[in-house]
Formats: C-alpha cells, structure tokens, sequence
C-alpha cells in the first residue's frame, strides 16, 4: 500500500474575467480530473452560443446564470491529485457582486490560488482601487490562508513579455507582504490557463521563465498543520434534501473528527441529532478528520431548520454555542471618515455573514505592541485597532481565536468592500433550550394553530356585527348586479 498524499483545499481567487475557471478547468483536465469526451461536450454546448473558449470554464460553471453571463456565481468544489497531494479546488466567484460566496470558498481553504490577467488593462482595473485583487487578497489572509500560488494568466495574450510579468510579480508581492504573507510562502507562476503554458509542462514559449509550472507549485506546497487535538468544529457551507436519504448538511471539518452512528450539536437552535452516515465525495467514511469536506447525513431536522453558517459539533464534548456578544481586536483598514460606537457593518465570521452592532469601543490598542493606549474611545480611523465589543443582530457562533482559529478569525464589510478586520478576544455565550427531532414539528403545529384561532376570531367578529353583516350582503347584491 503506498503512502498516503497530503490533504489540501486550495481555492482560485482574483477578479473577475481573469481566467479562474479556464484556469482551474484545464489544470483538471490535464490531472485526469475529467475525461476528454466531457470536455469535447462542453465545447461543443459553448460553440453554440458563441463562447467556445469557455469549455474548460464550465467544467465548474454548472449554473445556467453562470454559462450566461460567462461569470461565477457560486463556489463550486473538485477534485483532483499531484504526485504528493490530494487536493479539494474550490473556484471562487470574482465578481463583487457575489463577494460573500468567495469569502464562503476562501473560509474553507487551507491555500490561494490568486489569478491575475497579464493583459493590458485586465491586470489594471483588477489591482485598481475599483478591482477584487487587493480585496481576494486581504481576506484570503484575513481568514488564515499562510502560503499562496499567484499565478499569472494569460501571458500568450502579451505574447510572453517577461518584463510585463516582472512588473506585476513586483507590485502584488508588495502588496501580498502588507496584508501578512511572508514572502518565503508566496510563488509566482507565468502561465495560459487556456493556451496550457506552464500548466503542467514547461513552456517553449518562455524561455527566459525558469520558475515551476502550476502543477510543480502545488506539488512542492509545504503541508497543512491540523487541529486535531480539539472538539469539533464543522461550519455548514450548505444543507440538501436528497430523495431516500434525508438531510444532508455539508461543510469542512475545521477542528476535532465526526463519526457516523455519533450524536451532534447544530447552533444556532441548538438542534441535537445523531449523524448516521458521513461522506467524501460519494464514498462512505470511517471517521472524517480535520481538512476534510464532507456531507453527511441526520435525521429529525429539515434544510429550513439550518443553514449555511451554522455550526456542528460534538454533543459530548464542548459542543458549540451561540455568542451573545464577543469582544473583537479589530483593525480599521478602510472606512470613509471615521466610526462611532453603534455601527452596523456586515461582520463575516467562517461561513457566517451576519450584520453586527460595534455596541462599545473598549479600548484603543497600538497596533505592534497591543498596548492600550485610550479607554473607551469615542471614534475609530483608518490604521487604529481596538477592543471592540460586538453584537450580533442575528443568532451566531464564534469562538475565541486562541482556541478554535478558523471560527475566530472575521472580516467586516460596509459598502460592498472590506473595511476591517479581526480576531476574538473572548466569546459571551447564550444559554439556549435544546431542540430535539419532533419538537420541530410540534412548534410548526403551534404556529398553524396561532394561524387557525387568529382566523376563527375574525370570523366571529363578522358573525356578531350585524351593520357588517348588512353591509357585505349589499355590497355582495351590487357586484351580481354589475
């Protein structure tokens, strides 16, 4: 039996239009991902609406909307193998518009593959202050990602000009060592995602390039470290009804392990179940361990019950509760003017996306040391961090960073951009009442009941009025007349 490969999530990030799906298509094509019968029906289904070149694309863009618009939508996650690793790629959506499912995708990866046009102009707009590069980046180290594949596309377009490359290779890596990457994690790769240069063979188009090809840098990536030495932590990325099996919530497992015929939490709602079965990409698991993405199967609870956001874990063993409040170290990165206590930006916390309340400035920190340098300030600017207490609107879990990572880390959105970002300090939780299967289902009767009365009542009211009763009889007499 030969060793077993290390196991990655990688997700494909960079604004919009830059080849991300082409890319990512192709790399699966050419790993055996996908078989060439497939790809010749895709090419065959794009010709007829004009966009043949997007056949390696839609081996991820499954959405109807998406091969329309020629954009992605939502995250869509693959399989594929290198020589050492077993790799899970997720395809991140570019366009701001769908920014939160890139955030979903990139919460749930343990390494970025940032996409980047080497076109005139692409590489422009995409890094400009309007473009998602800067952004994909920022939050790509915001939610954990330590190493980084940038690769840079479309190169047959600018007909391999080796001094383009090296004037985009300098600019994001500046800007890649701002946001936190360290510039021994970081590689850079000159490729044609369509072309297939320096996908997984070395080009002849590119003499000068003697870097690694895209497959050579995800085959050299360093291992992932797991928490494997604490409860478990499962953030739901979704939740399906499939036909003769039930509900089945799906997401990666951060911290701990699941095993099926074992009894879970679900919060918020505190919903307790017992997971019957759990798989991987449609083969059953013993045990599914952190790193892993995984559906698995409850009975009791329908998808309406839970969502994306919710979080699973182990109903005995520190399973996960809602926060009440948390407090945040926050860093002000980019607001207008400045901020006051009270306000209510979009706070996204693993796969969570909740609007949150900024309730009180606790402290103003300097932003090396952590040393507090103001209590209870009365404003924030760009640049300051602080101890902030905050309040979600909605029911949430977050934990403190020091103890479960991936569920303490958070950006925080305003605008439709990033204007902060943050680690818990320390979690508030809320006591709530457990949720049972069938306590769900007496709470809908109660609700239909309320429904029942409510109409019964009016009803009698007409009864008993006897002017409205008059009325509505002529009112009833003049519309057959009519």
């Amino acid at each position: 039996m030969g060793k077993e490969k290390n196991k990655c999530n990688i997700v494909v990030i960079g604004h919009v239009d830059s080849g991300k799906s082409t890319s990512t298509g192709h790399l699966i094509y050419k790993c055996g991902g996908i078989s060439e019968r497939e790809i010749k029906k895709f090419e065959a289904e794009a010709k007829l609406i004009g966009r043949e070149s997007f056949k390696y694309a839609w081996v991820l863009d499954k959405l109807k909307a998406e091969r329309e618009r020629g954009i992605t939508i939502d995250i869509t996650l693959w399989k594929f193998e290198t020589e050492h690793f077993e790799f899970s790629i997720i395809d991140a959506p570019g366009h701001k518009d769908f920014l939160k499912n890139m955030i979903t995708g990139t919460s749930q990866a343990d390494v970025a593959i940032l996409v980047i046009s080497a076109a005139l102009g692409e590489f422009e707009a995409g890094f400009g202050k309007d473009g998602q590069t800067r952004e994909h980046a920022l939050l790509a180290s915001t939610m954990g990602i330590k190493q980084a594949v940038v690769a840079i596309n479309k190169m047959d377009v600018i007909n391999y000009n080796e001094e383009r490359f090296n004037d985009i290779k300098g600019e994001v890596g500046n800007y890649l060592t701002k946001v936190g990457f360290q510039e021994k994690n970081v590689k850079f790769v000159a490729y044609s995602g369509f072309k297939g240069d320096n996908l997984i063979e070395k080009s002849e188009n590119m003499d000068w390039y003697k870097g690694q090809t895209l497959y050579d840098a995800l085959d050299t990536l360093n291992p992932i470290e797991r928490q494997t030495n604490r409860p478990l932590r499962l953030p739901l990325q979704d939740v399906y009804k499939i036909k003769g099996i039930g509900t089945v919530p799906v997401g990666r497992v951060e911290t701990g392990y699941l095993k099926p015929n074992s009894n879970v939490t679900i919060e918020p709602g505190n919903f307790q179940t017992n997971c019957k079965t759990v798989e991987k990409y449609h083969k059953q698991l013993d045990i599914a361990e952190p790193g892993d993405n995984i559906g698995f199967n409850i009975k009791g609870i329908g998808t309406k019950e839970i969502r994306r956001g919710c979080v699973v874990g182990n109903t005995n063993d520190c399973p996960p509760k809602v926060a009440e409040s948390f407090i945040g170290q926050v860093i002000i990165l980019n607001v207008p003017n400045k901020i006051s206590p009270g306000y209510t930006p979009i706070v996204d916390c693993h796969t969570c996306h909740i609007a949150c309340k900024f309730d009180s400035f606790v402290s103003k920190l300097d932003r090396r040391s952590g040393i507090t340098i103001e209590d209870n300030p009365t404003e924030l600017k760009n640049n300051e961090a602080a101890l902030i207490k905050i309040v979600p609107s909605k029911p949430m879990v977050v934990e403190k960073f020091t103890e479960f990572a991936p569920l303490g880390r958070f950006a925080v959105r305003d605008m439709r951009r990033t204007v902060a970002v943050g680690v818990v300090k320390e979690v508030n939780h809320v006591e709530a009442k457990k949720i049972v299967k069938g306590e769900v289902i007496k709470k809908k009767t109660k609700k239909w009941l309320g429904y029942y009365s409510k109409i019964v009542n009016i009803i009698n009211k007409i009864v008993n009025n006897k002017n409205l009763l008059i009325i509505l009889y002529k009112l009833n007499i003049n519309l057959l007349i009519i």
